[in-house]
């Protein structure tokens, strides 16, 4: 069973820095529907790893992010995609639990439940503590420029040496091309 790990905003759908409140403000990445599709169509089950910390701060709650995620899956489905599962952390930043990214909770409760080799397991995120989760729990982080991506790297030069790519359907055409050669 092979596995991927994607995190949520600013690689599935557009980044918002006053937070996705609703369904209405889930807005897809052209091309990163499909390219989820094709990860489905090639053998891999797609986990989400997403901090959520606007149900902390109170601008939606559980079931408004349910149903976020409910339309993040029916668009999904539409391309013949679909997701094995959303893991998200709710907390506020200074609660300092152990599932926010960039600490390695999320993904290493997705290897309690899933057969996961993490090290062999790519994980695509658009920010600083994606590629600092991915690289505690011993991923393979990639990076992609849309949300913050950009940012991360003109802050972070030495990010440079992770794989990056212009966007989630770039990343996964790569991962693919390797999944080809092995």
């Amino acid at each position: 069973m092979a596995f991927i790990i994607l995190d949520r905003d600013g690689v599935i759908n557009y980044e918002s820095d006053s937070y996705i409140k609703s369904p209405d403000e889930w807005l897809p990445i052209p091309g990163s529907l499909k390219a989820i599709a094709d990860l489905n169509a090639s053998g891999f089950n797609v986990l989400i790893a997403t901090n959520q910390s606007g149900i902390a701060r109170g601008l939606y709650d559980a079931q408004v992010l349910d149903l976020i995620h409910k339309k993040l899956m029916e668009e999904l489905a539409l391309v013949g995609g679909y997701i094995t599962e959303i893991f998200y952390c709710p907390h506020h930043p200074y609660d300092q639990c152990r599932c926010r990214k960039p600490k390695p909770g999320l993904l290493l409760q997705m290897s309690k439940k899933y057969p996961i080799n993490l090290s062999e397991t790519y994980f695509i995120g658009d920010s600083l503590r994606d590629i600092e989760a991915g690289q505690q729990a011993g991923c393979k982080p990639m990076l992609v420029l849309t949300g913050n991506g950009r940012q991360v790297i003109a802050e972070h030069p030495h990010l440079k040496s992770i794989p990056h790519f212009l966007d989630l359907a770039s990343a996964v055409e790569y991962v693919l091309s390797n999944k080809r050669k092995s």
